[in-house]
């Protein structure tokens, strides 16, 4: 009987040599007479640890990294493909605390299953939801996300149910269902990760929402930097219509969905969903004004729910397993979990998927270890590259949407970069300005323009001249209120937080707002 062995095919894990290691371990198995099963499974998200090598045994799996091809030798030496004791044994996968300490609902398969074995996923509950699903009047399933509390988990975190129910009300001879996977954010890659280890659990969520809005074709929108995500979404597409789980006759219900993967544009603004729009219809990816919502107006001009990949890849379980299940999870108006991304200048760098309710602190030390250069944790941005520089008081927060509301900072796609005490915030808030100026797509005036004239301010500040801080000031204030979208209107969150928490580093020490 042959050893399940399990060797990651995530992204990360091959830019770290997994291929390599792969290759190693079945040369060896070959060599010694032993009989294995290779696994190329999706990543476990503990990256500091990968290539992360799992062998099934008799009292579970066992896992040893991180493994390079060097170590394969020794490694069957000490006898690991039956779990053998090695200096790389970290024991028992699920007994790790980095992964024992999660709640992983929407995560729960990724680094389990074979990515495009429709067999592992169906073993692992999988379509359980969808099946659910088909048995429910539209309604019934927008009632079910509705009471789950989902919100969207590409940053927004606008009520999922509210959308959907607004989609199936409007009155068309044809409506969508967009996935918007272009993943931009610094220092995020849940979205990468999930299409490439499971996925076949957005596939289902974006069936599942066809149902409920009356859609009958899909779109998954991924960033053009991700040739792995795309090449197994395309063959998992394909598996699950053969298996009658997309095309014409959905589990023989009579109800039709096809599925199609669009490659991004390459430009930051088309994770705007209006601009994400544009793009999918072959123009230029500038931001739409609303009203219209895309909701009634949307792609090819048709009532369209849009969602992120994790909202859509969430939706399966609560239809699996009921709203009451997932509304258990959370605090607030956030319900369920988040897959938090751990990144920058930390120890231990990866997902962590947790239920809101959370703080910083807790990621940044009880998951995180700290900084990678041992030296003190300075400024933490959470949201991405226009999120807020959080410091030290602000740390204990809990993870919600609201209560980052109230102290001027978002937690947007559950991005966390973190900087040591050489950071210069000063330089760091420079950088949010320059950043919107080079992605702006141009359409309106205080994000267009007022990234440029932010850019000259900073220069200006930095050289020396605090008189500037006051019309740096001014400038955040216009582009907040009179942008378009967030890319001009979030452009200010960095700038200001580094300014209001930070400003011994303007120049300006003993200025500190609250």
């Amino acid at each position: 009987m042959s050893v399940p062995i399990y060797v990651p095919v995530d992204s990360a894990a091959l830019a770290l040599g997994a291929d390599e290691v792969a290759s190693a371990i079945a040369g060896e198995a070959q060599k010694r007479g032993i009989a294995i099963r290779l696994v190329r499974n999706g990543s476990r998200g503990m990256f500091w640890l990968e290539p992360l090598v799992e062998v099934e045994t008799q009292q579970g799996r066992i896992a040893y990294g991180p493994v390079g091809p060097g170590d394969v030798k020794g490694l069957f030496d000490a006898g690991f493909e039956s779990g053998g004791s090695h200096d790389l044994s970290l024991g028992p996968t699920e007994e790790i605390p980095y992964l024992k300490k999660q709640e992983r609902l929407t995560f729960a398969r990724v680094g389990i299953i074979d990515p495009l074995s429709l067999e592992d996923y169906l073993a692992c509950a999988g379509y359980q939801g969808l099946r659910r699903a088909v048995s429910l009047s539209p309604a019934g399933i927008v009632q079910e996300i509705t009471e789950s509390g989902l919100r969207g988990r590409g940053g927004a975190a606008f009520p999922t149910g509210i959308k959907w129910n607004t989609v199936l009300q409007a009155e068309a001879d044809r409506k969508y269902v967009v996935c918007n996977a272009d993943e931009g954010d610094s220092g995020t890659f849940a979205d990468r990760m999930l299409m490439e280890g499971d996925p076949y659990s957005l596939i289902e969520g974006m069936t599942i929402a066809a149902l409920a809005v009356g859609a009958t074709q899909g779109y998954i929108y991924v960033r053009s930097e991700y040739p792995h995500a795309v090449a197994t979404l395309n063959r998992a597409i394909s598996i699950a219509k053969d298996a009658g789980y997309l095309g014409s006759d959905i589990l023989g219900s009579g109800k039709s969905f096809e599925l199609e993967v669009r490659k991004a544009a390459g430009a930051y603004v088309c994770g705007e969903e209006t601009a994400m729009l544009e793009s999918i219809e072959g123009k230029r990816g500038i931001v739409r004004a609303k009203p219209p919502l895309p909701a009634l107006y949307g792609l090819f001009g048709k009532p369209t729910a849009i969602n992120n990949v994790i909202s859509l890849a969430t939706v399966p379980v609560i239809m699996a397993r009921g709203a009451e299940f997932y509304r258990h999870y959370g605090m607030g108006r956030s319900r369920g979990t988040l897959p938090f991304q751990l990144a920058g200048n930390i120890k231990r760098g990866g997902l962590v998927e947790k239920a809101f309710g959370v703080t910083l602190r807790e990621m940044l030390y009880d998951f995180g270890g700290g900084t990678a250069s041992g030296l003190p944790v300075r400024a933490v941005q959470v949201g991405g590259p226009l999120g807020s520089y959080l410091p030290d008081s602000q740390w204990d927060v809990a993870m919600d949407y609201e209560e980052y509301s109230a102290i001027f900072a978002v937690l947007g796609h559950g991005g966390i970069v973190v900087h040591d005490e050489t950071a210069d915030l000063a330089r760091l808030a420079r950088y949010a300005m320059d950043f919107c100026a080079i992605e702006s797509c141009g359409k309106c005036t205080p994000c267009r323009i007022g990234s440029v004239r932010g850019v000259e301010v900073m220069d200006r500040i930095i050289a020396g001249e605090r008189n500037q801080i006051g019309l740096l000031r001014e400038l955040c204030d216009t582009m907040l209120y009179g942008s378009m979208c967030a890319m001009g209107g979030m452009t200010p969150y960095p700038v200001l937080s580094a300014l209001n928490h930070f400003p011994e580093d303007f120049g300006v020490a003993g200025e500190r707002h609250a």
